[in-house]
C-alpha cells in the first residue's frame, strides 16, 4: 500500500520516530484521507530518522505494513500540481463534473425508458394489424366460399 505520511520524531524521546500517515491509496487515481488519531494512524520506524522531522514521504508498505520503501513527497506533490491544478481541476470543479455526468446518466436513462416504451407501442401496434389482418383474410375466405355452413349435409 502507498501512503501519504509525515515524519514525526519524538524531541522529548529522541529513539522513537515514526510516519504519521495523511492519506492512504486506495486507486490507481483515488487516495483517501487517513482518520487522524485513529489506529493505524502512525507507523513505527527508524527510518524516519533518514529524513528531517516534518518532512512528507511517500510509504510503500506490504500488507502487514511492513514498511518496504520511503521516498521523499515533493516530486509526487509536483505532478499532482502539473497535472491536475495547472489545468483547472479543483475540488469544486470535480463536484461541477460529477453533477454534469449524473444529470446526463439520469437523461440517458429517461430517453432510454421512453425508446422502451415505444418499442413496446409498437409491438402493441404490429400484434393488432397481425390480429385485423388474420380476420380481413378470414372475411375474404368467407366471400370468396359461397356455402353456408347450414346447407351443408
Amino acid at each position: 500500500m502507498l501512503y501519504l505520511a509525515q515524519v514525526d520524531i519524538d524531541k522529548n524521546t529522541p529513539k522513537l520516530s515514526s510516519f504519521l500517515l495523511i492519506a492512504v491509496q486506495e486507486s490507481e487515481e483515488v487516495w483517501a484521507l487517513v482518520e487522524a488519531g485513529g489506529r493505524g494512524s502512525k507507523l513505527q520506524s527508524d527510518r524516519a530518522f533518514d529524513h528531517l522531522p516534518g518532512a512528507w514521504v511517500i510509504v510503500k508498505t506490504s500488507d502487514r505494513k511492513e514498511i518496504l520503501q520511503v521516498d521523499d513527497a515533493k516530486p509526487w506533490i509536483i505532478s499532482l500540481i502539473q497535472n491536475y491544478l495547472t489545468f483547472g481541476v479543483t475540488p469544486e470543479f470535480l463536484r461541477k463534473e460529477t453533477e454534469r455526468a449524473e444529470q446526463w446518466r439520469q437523461s440517458l436513462t429517461l430517453q432510454s425508458q421512453e425508446l422502451d416504451r415505444r418499442a413496446l407501442e409498437l409491438e402493441a401496434r404490429r400484434e393488432q394489424l397481425q390480429a385485423l389482418e388474420a380476420d380481413l383474410k378470414r372475411e375474404r375466405q368467407d366471400l370468396e366460399d359461397p356455402t353456408p355452413s347450414s346447407e351443408l349435409p
